[in-house]
Protein backbone atom coordinates (compact mmCIF):
# COMPACT_ATOMS: atom_id res chain seq x y z
CA UNK A 1 0.00 0.00 0.00
CA UNK A 2 1.46 3.52 -1.08
CA UNK A 3 1.48 6.34 1.31
CA UNK A 4 1.91 10.32 0.96
CA UNK A 5 5.55 11.26 -1.05
CA UNK A 6 6.98 14.45 -0.40
CA UNK A 7 8.82 15.92 -3.20
CA UNK A 8 10.28 19.10 -4.97
CA UNK A 9 10.52 19.68 -8.36
CA UNK A 10 13.16 21.64 -10.28
CA UNK A 11 13.17 24.98 -9.67
CA UNK A 12 10.30 26.75 -11.90
CA UNK A 13 12.14 30.55 -12.22
CA UNK A 14 14.84 29.04 -13.91
CA UNK A 15 12.52 27.23 -16.49
CA UNK A 16 10.43 30.44 -16.99
CA UNK A 17 13.85 31.96 -18.06
CA UNK A 18 14.51 29.10 -20.51
CA UNK A 19 10.84 29.10 -21.97
CA UNK A 20 10.97 32.97 -22.84
CA UNK A 21 14.77 32.57 -24.25
CA UNK A 22 13.31 29.41 -26.23
CA UNK A 23 9.98 30.55 -27.12
CA UNK A 24 10.77 34.26 -28.07
CA UNK A 25 14.29 33.37 -29.61
CA UNK A 26 13.12 30.60 -32.06
CA UNK A 27 10.11 33.25 -32.99
CA UNK A 28 12.86 36.21 -34.54
CA UNK A 29 15.48 33.88 -35.55
CA UNK A 30 12.37 32.30 -38.06
CA UNK A 31 11.31 35.84 -38.88
CA UNK A 32 14.94 37.15 -39.25
CA UNK A 33 16.57 33.68 -40.90
CA UNK A 34 13.04 33.27 -42.96
CA UNK A 35 13.45 29.30 -41.76
CA UNK A 36 10.13 27.91 -40.32
CA UNK A 37 11.76 25.64 -38.84
CA UNK A 38 12.79 27.60 -35.87
CA UNK A 39 8.84 27.22 -34.94
CA UNK A 40 9.41 23.24 -34.13
CA UNK A 41 11.81 25.10 -31.10
CA UNK A 42 8.56 27.15 -30.15
CA UNK A 43 6.21 24.45 -30.32
CA UNK A 44 8.42 22.48 -27.98
CA UNK A 45 8.55 25.55 -25.71
CA UNK A 46 4.91 25.69 -25.23
CA UNK A 47 4.70 22.25 -24.73
CA UNK A 48 7.17 22.60 -21.69
CA UNK A 49 4.96 25.67 -20.17
CA UNK A 50 2.59 23.07 -19.70
CA UNK A 51 5.01 21.34 -16.56
CA UNK A 52 4.64 25.07 -14.69
CA UNK A 53 3.24 23.96 -11.15
CA UNK A 54 2.33 27.18 -9.49
CA UNK A 55 1.86 25.75 -5.26
CA UNK A 56 -0.50 28.36 -3.23
CA UNK A 57 0.57 28.61 0.73
CA UNK A 58 -1.41 26.00 2.50
CA UNK A 59 -2.58 23.91 -0.75
CA UNK A 60 -0.17 21.03 -1.46
CA UNK A 61 -0.73 19.59 -5.89
CA UNK A 62 -1.12 15.71 -5.94
CA UNK A 63 1.42 14.82 -8.80
CA UNK A 64 0.19 11.56 -11.37
CA UNK A 65 1.82 10.29 -14.60
CA UNK A 66 -0.49 8.12 -16.44
CA UNK A 67 -2.21 7.56 -13.65
CA UNK A 68 0.70 6.54 -11.53
CA UNK A 69 1.43 8.40 -8.12
CA UNK A 70 4.48 10.04 -8.54
CA UNK A 71 4.72 12.44 -5.31
CA UNK A 72 3.47 15.25 -3.40
CA UNK A 73 4.13 19.14 -3.44
CA UNK A 74 3.43 20.64 -0.24
CA UNK A 75 6.03 23.85 0.12
CA UNK A 76 4.61 26.51 -1.79
CA UNK A 77 6.32 28.20 -4.73
CA UNK A 78 6.88 27.79 -8.55
CA UNK A 79 8.10 24.95 -9.76
CA UNK A 80 8.56 22.61 -13.27
CA UNK A 81 8.50 19.37 -13.97
CA UNK A 82 7.75 16.75 -16.82
CA UNK A 83 4.63 18.25 -18.42
CA UNK A 84 2.70 15.32 -19.03
CA UNK A 85 2.20 15.35 -14.87
CA UNK A 86 -1.31 16.07 -13.89
CA UNK A 87 -1.90 17.91 -11.36
CA UNK A 88 -4.40 17.54 -8.49
CA UNK A 89 -5.03 20.41 -5.87
CA UNK A 90 -5.78 19.64 -2.34
CA UNK A 91 -5.91 22.41 0.13
CA UNK A 92 -4.25 22.00 3.36
CA UNK A 93 -6.51 24.89 5.42
CA UNK A 94 -8.28 24.24 8.34
CA UNK A 95 -12.16 23.93 7.05
CA UNK A 96 -15.68 24.29 9.09
CA UNK A 97 -18.53 22.17 8.42
CA UNK A 98 -21.88 23.43 9.95
CA UNK A 99 -23.60 19.59 9.75
CA UNK A 100 -27.36 19.99 8.97
CA UNK A 101 -30.03 19.73 11.92
CA UNK A 102 -31.19 15.71 12.04
CA UNK A 103 -33.36 14.46 13.97
CA UNK A 104 -32.36 11.40 15.75
CA UNK A 105 -33.49 9.56 19.05
CA UNK A 106 -31.51 10.00 22.14
CA UNK A 107 -30.79 7.35 25.14
CA UNK A 108 -34.17 7.18 26.31
CA UNK A 109 -35.54 7.21 23.07
CA UNK A 110 -36.42 10.71 23.13
CA UNK A 111 -36.48 12.78 19.56
CA UNK A 112 -34.04 15.83 19.45
CA UNK A 113 -32.45 17.86 17.13
CA UNK A 114 -28.86 18.21 16.87
CA UNK A 115 -26.06 19.81 14.52
CA UNK A 116 -22.50 19.47 15.11
CA UNK A 117 -19.52 22.35 13.99
CA UNK A 118 -16.48 20.20 12.56
CA UNK A 119 -13.06 21.68 12.17
CA UNK A 120 -11.28 20.29 10.08
CA UNK A 121 -8.21 19.71 7.51
CA UNK A 122 -5.94 17.24 5.27
CA UNK A 123 -2.92 15.81 6.62
CA UNK A 124 -2.22 13.21 4.38
CA UNK A 125 -2.77 14.33 0.94
CA UNK A 126 -2.64 10.33 -0.81
CA UNK A 127 -5.73 9.20 1.14
CA UNK A 128 -7.72 12.26 0.67
CA UNK A 129 -7.16 11.97 -2.88
CA UNK A 130 -7.25 8.20 -3.74
CA UNK A 131 -8.76 6.19 -0.75
CA UNK A 132 -12.22 7.90 -0.96
CA UNK A 133 -14.27 9.03 -4.01
CA UNK A 134 -14.69 12.69 -2.48
CA UNK A 135 -13.42 13.44 0.52
CA UNK A 136 -15.44 16.60 1.44
CA UNK A 137 -18.27 14.76 0.97
CA UNK A 138 -16.77 12.15 2.55
CA UNK A 139 -16.29 14.26 5.64
CA UNK A 140 -20.37 15.66 5.39
CA UNK A 141 -21.46 12.16 5.68
CA UNK A 142 -19.58 10.57 7.90
CA UNK A 143 -20.02 13.48 10.29
CA UNK A 144 -24.00 12.46 10.11
CA UNK A 145 -23.49 9.30 10.85
CA UNK A 146 -21.39 10.38 14.02
CA UNK A 147 -23.70 12.43 15.22
CA UNK A 148 -26.03 9.76 14.84
CA UNK A 149 -23.96 7.70 17.15
CA UNK A 150 -23.29 10.20 19.58
CA UNK A 151 -26.99 11.14 19.96
CA UNK A 152 -27.88 7.12 21.23
CA UNK A 153 -25.48 6.80 23.70
CA UNK A 154 -26.32 9.63 26.09
CA UNK A 155 -29.91 10.97 27.34
CA UNK A 156 -31.02 14.99 26.27
CA UNK A 157 -31.48 15.71 30.09
CA UNK A 158 -31.10 14.12 33.94
CA UNK A 159 -34.54 12.12 35.03
CA UNK A 160 -33.89 11.51 38.37
CA UNK A 161 -37.65 10.91 38.80
CA UNK A 162 -37.81 8.05 36.59
CA UNK A 163 -34.35 6.94 37.62
CA UNK A 164 -32.69 7.64 35.00
CA UNK A 165 -29.80 9.70 36.65
CA UNK A 166 -27.07 9.55 33.98
CA UNK A 167 -23.72 11.45 34.00
CA UNK A 168 -23.34 12.24 30.74
CA UNK A 169 -26.10 14.05 29.52
CA UNK A 170 -25.96 16.36 25.90
CA UNK A 171 -27.50 18.93 27.29
CA UNK A 172 -25.08 19.64 30.64
CA UNK A 173 -21.82 17.51 29.58
CA UNK A 174 -20.49 19.54 26.89
CA UNK A 175 -16.49 18.66 27.22
CA UNK A 176 -17.44 14.82 27.69
CA UNK A 177 -19.74 15.06 24.64
CA UNK A 178 -17.83 17.12 22.70
CA UNK A 179 -14.45 14.72 23.29
CA UNK A 180 -16.21 11.61 22.36
CA UNK A 181 -17.68 13.04 19.31
CA UNK A 182 -13.92 14.01 18.31
CA UNK A 183 -12.68 10.59 18.71
CA UNK A 184 -15.66 8.95 17.20
CA UNK A 185 -14.98 11.50 13.99
CA UNK A 186 -11.02 10.98 13.83
CA UNK A 187 -11.58 6.96 13.53
CA UNK A 188 -14.12 7.49 11.03
CA UNK A 189 -11.96 10.25 8.73
CA UNK A 190 -8.40 8.82 9.67
CA UNK A 191 -8.88 6.17 6.15
CA UNK A 192 -9.43 9.65 4.22
CA UNK A 193 -6.36 11.10 6.16
CA UNK A 194 -8.22 14.11 7.70
CA UNK A 195 -7.63 15.29 11.47
CA UNK A 196 -10.35 16.51 13.46
CA UNK A 197 -9.07 19.68 14.82
CA UNK A 198 -12.46 20.66 16.45
CA UNK A 199 -15.79 19.05 16.97
CA UNK A 200 -18.70 20.46 18.67
CA UNK A 201 -23.05 20.28 19.22
CA UNK A 202 -23.78 23.69 17.28
CA UNK A 203 -27.59 23.26 18.33
CA UNK A 204 -29.56 20.93 20.27
CA UNK A 205 -32.89 21.29 21.16
CA UNK A 206 -36.34 18.57 21.57
CA UNK A 207 -37.94 18.08 18.00
CA UNK A 208 -41.41 20.08 17.96
CA UNK A 209 -43.45 17.28 18.14
CA UNK A 210 -42.61 16.88 22.15
CA UNK A 211 -41.10 20.32 23.02
CA UNK A 212 -43.93 21.89 24.78
CA UNK A 213 -44.07 18.74 26.81
CA UNK A 214 -40.69 18.46 27.69
CA UNK A 215 -40.96 22.34 28.92
CA UNK A 216 -44.02 21.61 31.07
CA UNK A 217 -42.09 19.32 32.28
CA UNK A 218 -38.77 21.14 33.15
CA UNK A 219 -40.98 23.62 34.89
CA UNK A 220 -42.16 20.88 36.89
CA UNK A 221 -39.17 19.71 38.10
CA UNK A 222 -38.07 22.73 38.48
CA UNK A 223 -41.27 23.94 40.69
CA UNK A 224 -40.91 20.69 43.03
CA UNK A 225 -36.98 21.63 43.38
CA UNK A 226 -38.25 24.89 44.67
CA UNK A 227 -40.86 23.89 46.80
CA UNK A 228 -38.57 21.02 48.04
CA UNK A 229 -35.99 23.96 49.29
CA UNK A 230 -38.92 26.22 50.80
CA UNK A 231 -40.44 23.48 52.62
CA UNK A 232 -36.19 22.19 54.52
CA UNK A 233 -35.95 25.86 55.13
CA UNK A 234 -39.56 26.18 57.00
CA UNK A 235 -39.01 23.04 58.59
CA UNK A 236 -35.83 24.77 59.96
CA UNK A 237 -37.06 28.08 61.15
CA UNK A 238 -39.54 25.94 62.80
CA UNK A 239 -36.93 24.19 64.94
CA UNK A 240 -35.57 27.18 65.53
CA UNK A 241 -38.63 29.03 66.80
CA UNK A 242 -39.64 26.59 69.50
CA UNK A 243 -35.81 26.18 70.37
CA UNK A 244 -35.68 30.07 70.94
CA UNK A 245 -39.33 30.26 72.84
CA UNK A 246 -37.72 26.90 75.13
CA UNK A 247 -34.41 28.10 75.54
CA UNK A 248 -35.51 31.73 76.62
CA UNK A 249 -38.90 30.80 78.48
CA UNK A 250 -40.77 32.98 76.84
CA UNK A 251 -44.18 31.59 76.79
CA UNK A 252 -44.62 27.49 77.80
CA UNK A 253 -46.45 25.61 75.12
CA UNK A 254 -47.70 22.21 75.75
CA UNK A 255 -47.81 19.73 72.73
CA UNK A 256 -51.19 20.70 71.44
CA UNK A 257 -50.49 24.21 71.45
CA UNK A 258 -46.83 23.13 69.66
CA UNK A 259 -48.57 21.50 67.23
CA UNK A 260 -50.84 24.74 66.36
CA UNK A 261 -47.75 26.78 66.25
CA UNK A 262 -46.15 24.26 64.01
CA UNK A 263 -49.10 24.48 61.67
CA UNK A 264 -49.59 27.87 61.39
CA UNK A 265 -45.82 28.12 60.62
CA UNK A 266 -45.55 25.73 58.17
CA UNK A 267 -48.22 27.68 56.44
CA UNK A 268 -47.08 30.97 56.68
CA UNK A 269 -43.47 30.16 55.51
CA UNK A 270 -44.68 27.62 52.82
CA UNK A 271 -47.75 29.48 50.90
CA UNK A 272 -47.82 31.06 47.43
CA UNK A 273 -49.39 34.18 48.57
CA UNK A 274 -49.02 36.76 51.80
CA UNK A 275 -50.34 35.33 55.14
CA UNK A 276 -53.26 37.87 56.51
CA UNK A 277 -52.62 38.17 60.10
CA UNK A 278 -55.47 37.68 62.44
CA UNK A 279 -55.13 40.11 66.05
CA UNK A 280 -56.55 37.52 68.88
CA UNK A 281 -57.96 39.88 71.29
CA UNK A 282 -58.39 36.69 74.00
CA UNK A 283 -56.59 33.81 75.47
CA UNK A 284 -54.56 31.46 73.96
CA UNK A 285 -57.73 29.36 73.71
CA UNK A 286 -60.08 31.12 71.86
Amino acid sequence: MESEKIIKPANGYLMLSIFFILFFGSIVAAIKLSQPVFLIITFIAIVLSFGFILVNPNTSKVILLFGKYIGTIKQNGLYWANPFYTKKKISLRASNFDSERLKVNDKLGNPVMISTILVWRVTDTYKAAFDVDNYENFVRVQTDAAVRKLASMYPYDNFADEGHEEDITLRSSVNEVSETLEKELEERLAIAGIEVLEARIGYLAYAQEIANAMLKRQQATAIVAARHKIVQGAVSMVEMALEELNKKEIVDLDEERKAAMVSNLMIVLCGDKDASPVVNTGTLNH
